[in-house]
């Protein structure tokens, strides 16, 4: 594991004059947004397909990104796909059918959170449309302060992204694999976004067998980090249920058959798909984990 940083070719110009490299972001949800303003901010073009919701040319012109036609994602130099895992295959599809009509010249970056074998299903798609594949993951919050997140890449396109080491976002190209990303990505999600799912059936348990003010009182005398941490983090999860819903079933794939464990992720993907349902309606559960983690 290792930084990697290479030419890319067709990039350089001459010797005094480099031509600003050009990044397609599919599509500018808050995390497409946050990096789409980061390399922009440092000299990177930065285009997003036209035909998204209100919101998400909102957040595309607030950062500073351009919004094309579709056709013209094909004259950028990287496409990076960063969408729900659910649409991950379905957006390779519309990408592959833009590169199929050119030279196929783009870097085509799926970053999403998806299991090694649904990484090499949209590989599969755009190298049959004649274009090139890199596996991605993100791990980190869509931040444009800090360090911001660390965008992890695998496969032997990889270090093409040497192009983009002054654009404001910290790459990390894995010596693995395509595939190596997704399954890191997938490891580490199972970690985090499991405990988070863990503490939250646990609370609700624990309130409907009435000892939900013990529990949370233990916790704040043995576990006073893992509390402080679930404040945080299970609020901040409702709005994200739905999405991390589809995610929990990669991890489960992953996983993969013949492994008992698979069924833990299984049942996580449905009940984040419970939250989610509630947390657009009656507010059940979600209301109930919010009043509990508020109290002191």
């Amino acid at each position: 594991m290792g930084l990697v940083f290479l030419s890319m070719p067709g990039l350089i110009m001459s010797d005094n004059d480099v031509r600003q490299p050009i990044v397609s972001i599919v599509s500018t949800g808050q995390m497409g947004a946050a990096i789409g303003a980061r390399l922009q901010a440092n000299g990177v073009r930065v285009i997003t397909p036209d035909g998204r919701s209100e919101a998400s040319a909102a957040r595309a012109l607030a950062a500073g990104i351009e919004i094309v036609p579709l056709a013209e994602i094909g004259d950028s130099d990287f496409i990076f796909s960063i969408v729900p895992p659910a649409v991950a295959v379905e957006t390779a599809r519309k990408v592959a059918a833009v590169l199929a009509k050119g030279t196929g010249g783009p870097l085509y970056i799926d970053w999403n959170a998806v299991s090694p074998a649904r990484a090499q299903e949209i590989e599969d798609v755009i190298v049959t449309a004649g274009g090139r594949f890199a596996d991605g993951c993100i791990i980190g919050l869509p931040r444009t302060d800090g360090p911001g997140p660390l965008l992890y890449i695998s496969g032997p396109h990889a270090p093409a992204l040497a192009t983009l080491q002054t654009g404001g976002v910290r790459f990390k190209v894995l010596d693995a694999p395509n595939g190596a990303a997704s399954a890191l990505k997938m490891s580490y999600a199972g970690i985090t976004k499991g405990t988070i799912a863990l503490g939250a059936a646990m609370m609700l348990a624990a309130q409907r067998a009435g000892c939900a003010e013990a529990l949370l009182e233990e916790l704040a005398t043995s576990q006073a980090q893992v509390l402080a941490s679930f404040r945080r983090s299970i609020p901040d999860m409702f709005g994200k249920a739905q999405r991390w819903a589809a995610e929990l079933s990669e991890i489960a794939e992953f996983v993969g058959d013949g492994h008992v464990e698979r069924g833990i992720y299984q049942a996580m993907a449905a009940f984040y798909a419970v939250l989610g349902e509630d947390n657009r309606g009656p507010r059940r559960e979600v209301g109930t984990l919010d009043l509990m983690l508020r109290k002191e």
